[in-house]
């Protein structure tokens, strides 16, 4: 019975990558590998993996024509669907988004895509190495629930996925911004009050409620706050300069 699941994931990686013949995504659901200590149940984790493919399918489908404009990530936390990369135009912006917000078992959509020509292998490598960073001073910060966040990085802009309190995520965006080569952070958290965050932590949480799409707000560095209700909008945090906070 333990293998139904890994096997059931299996099973789709084999039928959506075998039909689909053009390849118009870039990344895949960076960080949403099945872990013990991810908030996420273990059913949630396989639903988000199911979506990042369905997807990936359904937009290479949508845009076989010119693959070459086209560099889409997809990332989907609790079957919110983060969509970063390049396009060609805001009319196919909105096309990938309304294609993600039709798939099946998304709840919402996050579209961050934009409008430019697909960034270069460099630039992606450099963003491979800029996530990598991030992630190593995520575990040295003990605030942070290192396990329990996704880490998305385009063009130099880290995005933030996960389900945290306000605490933890303020001082996730904080430790991620001062990272050298971190133009900006966007943080398309889901918030909950510290009590069920714990009732996470022990199997017993409930998926957040939906939210909405991002909204730019300032950054700062971690102070005490009260926790918001348990969903919130992805909010950007810009950087004044690479590696510092405003």
């Amino acid at each position: 019975m333990k293998l139904a699941k890994p096997l059931f994931v299996a099973a789709i990686v084999v039928s959506l990558l075998s039909s689909c013949a053009v390849a118009v995504i870039g990344a895949i659901a960076a960080g949403t590998a099945i872990v013990a200590t991810d908030r996420r149940t273990t059913g949630a984790q396989i639903d988000d993996q199911a979506i990042e493919l369905r997807l990936s399918n359904e937009l290479g489908t949508a845009f076989k024509a010119n693959p070459s404009d086209f560099h889409i990530s997809i990332n989907s936390f609790e079957r919110k669907v983060l969509l970063t990369g390049e396009v060609p135009t805001e009319q196919a912006k909105a096309q990938a988004g309304e294609i993600a917000a039709r798939s099946q078992n998304v709840r919402t959509v996050v579209n961050e895509l934009a409008v430019a020509k697909p960034s270069t292998l460099g630039q992606r490598t450099n963003d491979g190495t800029i996530g990598t960073k991030v992630r190593a001073q995520f575990v040295n910060t003990k605030e942070i629930p290192f396990n329990s966040i996704s880490i998305v990085t385009e063009r130099g802009i880290v995005y933030l996925m996960g389900f945290v309190t306000a605490k933890e995520g303020e001082v996730a965006a904080y430790v991620a911004s001062r990272v050298a080569g971190v133009q900006q952070v966007v943080k398309v958290f889901d918030f909950g009050a510290p009590e069920e965050v714990q009732r996470r932590r022990l199997g017993a949480g409930q998926p957040p409620a939906p939210a909405t799409n991002a909204a730019p707000a300032a950054g700062a560095p971690p102070a005490s706050s009260s926790a918001p209700d348990a969903s919130s909008a992805a909010v950007a945090s810009p950087v004044a300069a690479p590696g510092t906070a405003k």
